[in-house]
């Protein structure tokens, strides 16, 4: 993984352990937060950028399951 996707993906990782509820990754809006579907139901996801993807699910103690992926790759 190159540096800069590792630099902007820890940001991001501190970002989502600060969030109290999932609303909370709405903002920036550059974090296009979504919920996944298929085989990734149940997951919710932010961006590093177009291809890398933060993916994790949301529980009462917030994001769980957390792993980058390359999402086009």
């Amino acid at each position: 993984m190159p540096a800069d996707i590792q630099a902007v993906g820890l940001r991001k990782l501190r970002m989502m352990n600060q969030a109290r509820v999932l609303e909370d990754l709405r903002v920036p809006p550059g974090n296009r937060l979504e919920a996944l579907k298929g085989d990734r139901k149940g997951q919710h996801s932010i961006r590093i950028n177009g291809q890398w993807r933060i993916c994790f699910r949301w529980t009462d103690g917030g994001p769980s399951n957390v792993e980058i992926v390359d999402y086009h790759g």
